[in-house]
């Protein structure tokens, strides 16, 4: 199996495609921005990383790219925006078509991570770090990144599928 082919929102599945593990980058799409996370190979810890302003999709694919090939990545986590009720509305959906759009751009697995209260979880942290209102601002969408890219990589390595 092709490991660009797959775009699953199964952990198990998506650690399954990577038997040797790599470093993944993690992007919280927003309207306006993408918020960025990496984690290393061995998929122990995530960190926030760019908050890069979104434009058209050829332009947000070459940001990336740099991001893809400075860090060496093997897998990508998409943030998925479930309602709280866990269905999917127009935002999902748009999640989902942009993460066909990666995968097939870098021919590198997608797993879609459930992203409920990242951000709320990325605020409260930041205000626990004395981060400036304008400060969160600029970073919010990098940490949430991270906050999910964690609970992916953790339920990775707990074999708790």
């Amino acid at each position: 199996m092709e490991s660009g082919a797959v775009i699953t929102d199964s952990a198990r599945e998506f650690s399954e495609v990577l038997p040797g593990g790599g470093a993944l980058l993690a992007i919280d799409l927003g309207t306006k921005t993408l918020g960025v996370a990496t984690c290393d190979a061995g998929w122990q810890f995530a960190t926030a990383g760019k908050t890069l302003p979104r434009g058209k999709f050829g332009r947000d694919r070459d940001a990336l790219a740099a991001l893809l090939a400075e860090r060496g990545v093997k897998g990508l986590v998409i943030g998925l925006p479930r309602n709280m009720d866990g269905s999917e509305g127009p935002r999902a959906q748009a999640s989902r078509a942009y993460a066909r759009n990666l995968s097939e751009a870098f021919e590198l697995p997608v797993l879609l991570w459930d992203e409920r209260w990242s951000t709320a979880s990325a605020e409260s942290a930041m205000i626990g770090q004395d981060f400036s209102r304008r400060k969160r601002a600029e970073r919010i969408d990098s940490h949430a990144a991270a906050v999910f890219l964690q609970g992916a990589i953790d339920a990775m390595t707990s074999n708790a599928f």
